[in-house]
């Protein structure tokens, strides 16, 4: 059987071939009078069963582990991150939620150049993120694709940086019923070689409705070899809005098991133990993430 990291291998090998001809091929220079074409710019090329997300999104607080229910405002404020990353956010309050959205419109846009107009449907988008395709089904994705719209982010991971917002421009074709958006060219520099992650979508759907679990679940898989983090740093990494930390400590285990049983249910091994308030987890680490390692 294939696997994702096999097909992965096997589209790397494909795009490094295409890059080795276009370098090989000899372009006359363009005539005074001759426009030179467009900058094609595209984001790397994922399988069906996984969504990339940049490093910066899943190592930090931007898109929340919070309850459903009315937003905060913020007004470039801070976004708690690891060591390396930097964030500043304007807008309502993120969540998980949010996040499966924003993942589904990368998805699909990775299929042409960034800028161009994509399309797709909300039966498509609803469909996509398990939700059934019901009226007040569309009125919350609507809502969720103008939040995303309306942010303006500063992010800076490592040496890579992007300001914009998530979703340069959204709106509904009157007359198809599509939405049509366009993601900002810039964005691509925030997809720089392990500068992203490759999600599992079945597990992330598995985790559907447990916020913290699938927040858990991107922070470990942008980690080759996860390091013991705390249980305070996870609590202000995750955007928690408990008050106190042993009632985040409890959500927190039980979330962990969650994870642990979706994992396993998907045949990627995952365990976790908690000593002296530190969180230690063991996970499988995929081809790429075993090349990285490999290398130090």
């Amino acid at each position: 059987m294939t696997t994702t990291d096999d097909l992965l291998a096997k589209i790397k090998v494909i795009e490094a071939r295409a890059k080795q001809r276009r370098t090989q091929e000899v372009l006359p220079s363009p005539s005074p009078i001759t426009p030179t074409p467009a900058q094609v710019i595209t984001l790397p090329f994922w399988p069906e069963a996984v969504r990339a997300v940049p490093n910066g999104v899943l190592r930090s607080a931007l898109f929340g582990a919070i309850r459903r229910g009315p937003r905060r405002y913020m007004e470039r404020e801070r976004i708690a991150a690891l060591e390396g990353i930097e964030i500043f956010y304007t807008g309502q309050r993120l969540d998980q939620g949010d996040l499966d959205i924003w993942e589904m419109i990368l998805h699909i846009a990775r299929l042409q150049n960034l800028g161009n107009e994509c399309r797709t449907t909300a039966y498509q988008l609803l469909k996509a993120t398990g939700k059934a395709d019901t009226g007040g089904n569309r009125e919350v994705l609507h809502i969720r694709l103008m939040r995303l719209k309306a942010t303006s982010i500063e992010i800076e991971q490592g040496r890579y940086g992007y300001a914009g917002s998530l979703i340069d421009e959204v709106y509904r074709d009157k007359e198809t019923r599509e939405y049509v958006f366009r993601i900002n060219p810039k964005l691509r520099t925030l997809f720089e070689s392990d500068q992203f992650t490759l999600v599992d979508w079945a597990i992330r759907r598995e985790l559907d409705g447990k916020p913290l679990a699938q927040w858990l679940h991107g922070f470990y898989a942008s980690h080759a070899k996860p390091y013991p983090a705390s249980v305070a740093k996870l609590h202000e990494l995750t955007g928690s809005e408990a008050g106190e930390l042993w009632k985040f400590a409890q959500t927190l285990r039980k979330n962990l098991n969650e994870l642990v049983k979706a994992s396993e249910i998907h045949g990627q091994p995952f365990s976790y133990e908690i000593r002296d308030d530190l969180v230690h987890v063991e996970k499988q680490a995929s081809r790429a993430q075993r090349r990285y390692l490999a290398k130090k």
